[in-house]
């Protein structure tokens, strides 16, 4: 990966929060997560023009985000409030492939109404974490002139919010979420028919994360698989679709362009982030790492899928 200045700002609009999780590893408490936690440090290695809007309480430890700042991302939207920091507790089977959610403490979050500084409104590109509905169709009309705006979503919101989704839908280029959403968001168990029903929906891409079986893009041009690395030690998949969010957008910011051979390499580098966030607990797979290392994980991605061409 050739370090130059980036060209793309992102603005990272969703959740800070802290986590208990317990599974195979036995019980970890009060980590840091959320969507904004993981794509933000995930994208700052791409782009030093980084911003996150969220909220936390007033129990929520300052360490954490000092260290955002510390790798230059513009933490001057992180509003703490009097309260309890949004906190989850969930369990992983012993497979690591299925969770269950214990318990959900909106605490702060849940008055959670982002109001974009000038500057933030500014941004190029901007990421809205899986939040309500209706606070991503209220940011969508505060940023000025994004060049790309991608949306992830969850299963609730699309049970209890369907028409405010179908709203954020028009006004969004790339939409993100997993294969079990992807079904239900458009009735229709095939992967490829649903993601052609959501294209009709108003976005131009839409990204289907699949765990370790990698993601899937289809847009106008076609439609591209990225692989998940093999890894020999995997601990915690919270954060892997929002890392792989973070560096595929985080990419396109460095890139500086959104073309199609663009986008394909940024899911490569999507699948690169989130192959480092599973290997530790929290966002601990993401720090402290080089240009060097990302580059080499990159490297053997491209490995994996490599394949002589034939004529029969």
């Amino acid at each position: 990966m050739h370090t130059r200045s980036a060209h793309r700002s992102l603005l990272v609009v969703g959740s800070v929060a802290l986590d208990d999780i317990d599974g195979p590893f036995g019980m970890h408490r009060d980590l840091l997560g959320g969507s904004a936690s993981f794509i933000a440090r995930a994208a700052s290695y791409f782009t030093r023009q980084v911003a996150v809007v969220a909220v936390v309480g007033d129990d929520f430890p300052a360490r954490h985000v000092d260290e955002l700042a510390e790798r230059g991302v513009d933490v001057s939207g992180i509003e703490r409030r009097p309260g309890e920091t949004f906190h989850w507790v969930g369990k992983y089977a012993d497979n690591l492939a299925t969770r269950e959610t214990i318990d959900t403490r909106l605490g702060v979050f849940a008055e959670f109404a982002p109001k974009l500084e000038a500057h933030h409104r500014k941004a190029e590109l901007v990421l809205l974490g899986n939040i309500d509905p209706a606070l991503q169709l209220d940011v969508v009309r505060q940023v000025e002139r994004p060049m790309l705006v991608a949306a992830d979503t969850m299963n609730l919101w699309i049970s209890i919010k369907r028409d405010d989704l179908v709203s954020v839908l028009r006004k969004v280029h790339t939409l993100m979420l997993n294969d079990e959403e992807a079904r239900q968001l458009a009735e229709e168990h095939n992967l490829r028919n649903a993601a052609a029903k959501i294209l009709k929906m108003g976005p131009t891409s839409v990204v289907i994360k699949r765990g370790d079986a990698g993601a899937l893009l289809f847009h106008g041009g076609g439609s591209f698989a990225a692989p998940a690395l093999p890894l020999a030690d995997v601990r915690d998949p919270t954060g892997a679709g929002d890392s792989f969010a973070g560096g595929f957008l985080g990419y396109l910011a460095y890139a500086g362009n959104f073309e199609p051979e663009t986008i394909r390499t940024a899911m490569i580098m999507g699948s690169v982030m989130g192959s480092f966030a599973v290997e530790k607990f929290s966002v601990d797979g993401l720090r402290d790492l080089s240009a060097e290392r990302i580059q080499q994980r990159f490297d053997e991605m491209a490995e994996l899928v490599r394949f002589e061409g034939v004529r029969l």
